[in-house]
């Protein structure tokens, strides 16, 4: 904590001071009992503050380091003085960075007692937040004298996206056609590992690999070849120059990243391994893997998420690389323009099973028109669903 005491108000003082130099110039017992009278004023203020800088403390309690957008954020404010001088006025400074939400209130609390409160807030939009840097400022009643306290504590908060309930999408299975139909848990009957990772919760038992992880000194489960079904890569396009937005709320920026987490969400539970490949700033990519932890992973990553210069043909020219032949590619876009579709027909070539999720620009007060992209998906043999603004008034 950091305190600091100064002189909030000149009157007492200024005036001590021209009692002083009149009982100095011309000495009478008027002006002799004004100056003691306004000494002891500005002793008894100072006093009462110093006080007030010793004994007065704040504690902020919060439950969670994590919520979703819409949640309601609660924290208690407990403000307690044990000592015998009540502070008469307090002022709470917030320098949160929560958007909406401040604890900023003017109180009191009596000597030798606790002033507790909660305070509430919705979290209104995704992303890393803070709360903290907190200034508890007070002084005596008379308010010549003030006591800045400082607690430069922070707190980190996760706000990550809502999952809405999806319209019917089904992800086309990996490989290529004549292989079949994905099996449900596929991995953990597989025989072949590719290779082992540390141990995460939701992981299965069963795929815990002995040697390593005596070797490690820590749990360690094997990465299983998927067959004939194999990961899910959500490819999500930030590309700023092809994003819409109907407010400062509802944009396709927003509305790609609740559909990037709302899939997630889908085949984690699914106990499929999901990855994430964004053209934001910086870019972000995350490997598939299976279970709770990998679902943390994402939604934090989508809670940081910003518009970047990365365009979809070059996200997926980047990414093509390293998607297994099995894998599920899933694209979020509300481009109009078709460069990236021929990239995405050549990954459907190789194996991997492309599906589009095309976000109307028009529904965001954009004029450009999704349809001919969608003819051109038609005619490339990649499935393809249109989505629209409505599907961000439908929050679980």
């Amino acid at each position: 904590m950091i305190s600091r005491l100064r002189i909030r108000s000149l009157a007492v003082p200024l005036t001590t001071l021209c009692l002083l130099v009149a009982q100095l110039i011309s000495p009478t017992p008027v002006w002799k009992g004004l100056l003691t009278a306004f000494t002891l004023l500005w002793l008894l203020s100072y006093l009462w503050a110093r006080a007030l800088q010793r004994n007065i403390r704040l504690e902020r309690l919060m439950r969670f380091g994590w919520a979703q957008v819409g949640d309601r954020l609660e924290e208690r404010i407990s403000i307690s003085n044990p000592g015998f001088l009540a502070a008469t006025w307090l002022e709470i400074r917030d320098r949160s960075t929560m958007p909406g939400y401040r604890i900023a209130r003017a109180t009191g609390v009596d000597g030798q007692s606790q002033n507790t409160w909660h305070t509430s807030g919705v979290c209104q939009r995704r992303g890393i937040y803070t709360l903290g840097h907190t200034s508890l400022v007070t002084g005596d009643p008379l308010g010549i004298h003030e006591v800045e306290l400082t607690w430069p504590e922070e707190a980190s908060i996760t706000v990550l996206p809502p999952i809405i309930p999806l319209p019917h999408i089904e992800i086309a299975a990996g490989g290529w056609q004549s292989e079949g139909h994905p099996q449900p848990r596929a991995a953990e009957r597989t025989v072949h590992a590719e290779s082992v990772r540390p141990y995460e919760p939701g992981d299965s038992l069963r795929l815990i690999h002995w040697p390593t992880s005596a070797r490690q000194n820590q749990p360690y489960v094997r990465i299983l070849e998927g067959a004939p079904s194999g990961a899910w890569w959500i490819a999500l396009d930030l590309d700023r120059s092809v994003q819409a937005n109907a407010s400062e709320a509802e944009s396709t920026v927003e509305l790609g990243v609740i559909l990037a987490a709302s899939l997630a969400e889908r085949g984690l539970g699914e106990h499929q391994p999901v990855g994430l490949a964004a053209g934001s700033q910086p870019p972000a990519w995350i490997r598939p893997y299976p279970g709770e932890g990998q679902r943390w992973q994402i939604m934090r990553q989508l809670a940081m998420l910003q518009p970047g210069d990365t365009g979809l043909a070059a996200l997926l020219e980047t990414a093509g690389p390293m998607l297994g032949r099995r894998s599920s590619l899933v694209i979020i876009t509300p481009s109009t323009q078709g460069e990236w579709i021929h990239v995405a027909a050549s990954l459907n070539w190789r194996g991997i099973r492309t599906t589009v999720i095309l976000i109307d620009p028009q529904t965001f007060g954009r004029d450009s028109s999704i349809g001919p992209i969608a003819e051109l998906l038609s005619e490339a043999g990649i499935n393809h669903y249109l989505v629209g603004r409505d599907l961000l008034d439908r929050p679980e």
